[in-house]
């Protein structure tokens, strides 16, 4: 289990962690290989990315492919922060000036 507070700590270009329908992914080594590039992924890193993942209509290859990267869940007293955990992050505050 991982905290939305402990997921935040992971957003840096070589430490990348999400939040997807209350699981915990570390997408760092999947960075590279993402087909719309790196940097779609480093808006959301260490957030609830959750609906911009949703928007973007992904796959079920997409999905599957995902499932390598899951390290855990929220914990269910955590899910109910959601929506109020912000997504906005300043490029700055990421460190990937």
């Amino acid at each position: 289990m991982y905290t939305l507070e402990e997921v935040q700590e992971h957003n840096k270009t070589d430490d990348v962690w999400i939040v997807l329908h209350n699981k915990v992914y570390d997408i760092t080594r999947y960075l590279e290989d993402h087909p719309g590039g790196s940097a779609i992924l480093f808006e959301v890193a260490g957030t609830d990315a959750t609906e911009a993942f949703e928007e973007t209509g992904h796959s079920d290859e997409a999905r599957k492919e995902l499932e390598k990267y899951h390290i855990g869940d929220l914990p269910t007293e955590g899910r109910s922060k959601l929506s109020t955990f912000s997504r906005s992050f300043s490029r700055t505050t990421n460190g990937f000036d």
